[in-house]
């Protein structure tokens, strides 16, 4: 065990999920719910580090614990970037996971060049310092919906080297080789090490 207890600052029941299978019995991650925190955080940066930082201080200076968060981005090439920061809202203000797909296979109807990469910042704030761990994984965007499991884009991002999306793998093998895994890796190797 590497250390008894670290927040994560989230009210995604999809992430806490997700991490908990990253970390496994490496680290006891705590969700906002546990411990009676069901606050608004607020998320307004620019960048995913921006968003990343404000979520973990904002939770760190509501609790004083050591805690992280993390902020996601799906980048298409086509797009520009985007949704990027705003991937989770990319339809707008209280969508589903299904209008933001619906959006992004709209915006790239007829489109050739469907490369794209998630990536994932994490800020950890531990002993009272922030640290910052970024992973990331390159795929190309599906025409159509392909799975049902994981959450979020994972139905159309169909990783690089893979004949399966993210939504059509078992957790084990999407969280071996994603973007959230790839950076809480190195989070874990950092507190291993700390």
């Amino acid at each position: 065990m590497i250390m008894t207890e670290l927040v994560f600052a989230t009210n995604n029941s999809h992430k806490l999920r997700e991490i908990r299978e990253i970390t496994g019995d490496s680290l006891n991650i705590v969700g906002l719910g546990d411990i009676g925190l069901n606050t608004e955080i607020p998320e307004t940066g620019t960048t995913l580090e921006e968003n990343a930082r404000q979520k973990a201080h904002f939770i760190y200076e509501k609790t004083g614990r050591n805690c992280f968060a993390d902020d996601t981005g799906l980048e298409i090439d086509a797009l520009e970037g985007r949704p990027g920061v705003y991937s989770a809202r990319y339809a707008g203000e209280g969508c589903q996971f299904e209008d933001n797909i619906r959006k992004v296979l709209k915006e790239l109807s007829g489109v050739e060049n469907r490369k794209a990469a998630f990536r994932c910042v994490v800020c950890l704030i531990y002993e009272g310092k922030e640290y910052l761990f970024e992973g990331r994984i390159h795929g190309t965007i599906m025409t159509e919906k392909h799975g049902d499991g994981g959450f979020g884009y994972d139905p159309v991002f169909l990783p690089e080297g893979s004949r399966q999306t993210f939504a059509e793998m078992p957790a084990h093998l999407k969280n071996g080789i994603s973007h959230r895994g790839r950076a809480m890796t190195k989070m874990m190797k950092f507190l291993r090490n700390f």
